[in-house]
C-alpha cells in the first residue's frame, strides 16, 4: 500500500484527506500539535494510521515523523500552517516576531521536513502537495504576513519541481472553506456558507492519482474530476469575490 504523510492533519483539509486515502487503503503517518484530538484521528481512521503529535517547527519532531516513514514515501502533504494574529493586522501592526512565526511554520519548517524526506520520496518516486491560498498572489488588508509566507511556498514547490524531475510537485489554493482557521481570520463572521474540507478531497486526488503536470491549481478548477480541460493546467490564483 502507498504511504502519505500529512501535517496538520487533526482538523480541517488535513483531517478530510487523511480519511479519504484511509478509505483508498493507504498507510498515513498524520502530524498535528494537538495530541488528543490526532491520536482520535488516528483510532478512528484505522490500524494503518500512525498519529505522531508535535510542533512542526520542532526538528526533533521532523526526526520522529521520517523515522516513521522509513525509506519509501509515496506522498507528503504540507498542510499545517500558521495564521498569524486574529484579527489580522495590517502590515504596520504586524509585530516582526509574529511575522517570524509565521514564516517559520509556513515556510521554514515545511522545507526543513521536506528535506528529510527527499530520499524516500525519490525511491518512491513520489509527490509532494502544498497547501496555497489565494492570498498568495493577491493583496488582501491584513494578509500581508500569511500571503507572503504562502507565497514564498509556492515557489519553494515551483523550485523544487525544476530540480527533481523524477518528483511530481504541486502547490494548490483549496478555496474557501468551513475550517476554524477561516473561522480565526473572520472572528465574529458567520461562515457557514463556506464549503466543508471535504468538498476539496476529490480537487487533491486528481492531483495524487493523476498524470497533471507540476505547477499552482486551483481546487475550483480540478472540479468536477471530468469537468473541462482548464483544469489541467497551472492557473493563477482565485481572487476573493
Amino acid at each position: 500500500m502507498p504511504t502519505a504523510v500529512i501535517t496538520g492533519a487533526s482538523q480541517g483539509l488535513g483531517r478530510a484527506l487523511a480519511a479519504d486515502l484511509a478509505a483508498a487503503g493507504w498507510t498515513l503517518v498524520l502530524d498535528a500539535r494537538t495530541a488528543p484530538t490526532l491520536d482520535a484521528v488516528a483510532r478512528e481512521l484505522g490500524p494503518d494510521v500512525l498519529a505522531i503529535p508535535g510542533d512542526v517547527t520542532d526538528p526533533e519532531h521532523r526526526y520522529a515523523i521520517a523515522a516513521a516513514v522509513g525509506d519509501r514515501l509515496d506522498l507528503l502533504v504540507l498542510n499545517a500552517s500558521a495564521l498569524g494574529p486574529s484579527p489580522l493586522p495590517p502590515l504596520a501592526d504586524l509585530g516582526t516576531a509574529e511575522l517570524r512565526d509565521v514564516l517559520e511554520t509556513n515556510v521554514v519548517a515545511p522545507h526543513a521536513l521536506l528535506r528529510l524526506l527527499l530520499p524516500a520520496l525519490r525511491t518512491a518516486t513520489g509527490r509532494v502537495l502544498t497547501l496555497s491560498s489565494d492570498a498568495a498572489a493577491a493583496a488582501y488588508p491584513g494578509w500581508g504576513g500569511y500571503g507572503a509566507s504562502k507565497a514564498a511556498l509556492d515557489q519553494l514547490a515551483a523550485v523544487l519541481g525544476a530540480e527533481e524531475p523524477l518528483l511530481l510537485v504541486y502547490a494548490v489554493d483549496p478555496g474557501d472553506m468551513r475550517t476554524a482557521m477561516h473561522s480565526a481570520a473572520f472572528p465574529g463572521e458567520d461562515i457557514s456558507d463556506r464549503p466543508e474540507p471535504e468538498t476539496v478531497v476529490p480537487a487533491l486526488r486528481r492531483l495524487i492519482d493523476g498524470d497533471l503536470p507540476n505547477g499552482r491549481y486551483e481546487a475550483a478548477t480540478l472540479l468536477p474530476p471530468d469537468g473541462p480541460t482548464a483544469g489541467d493546467r497551472p492557473v493563477a490564483a482565485q481572487v476573493r469575490a
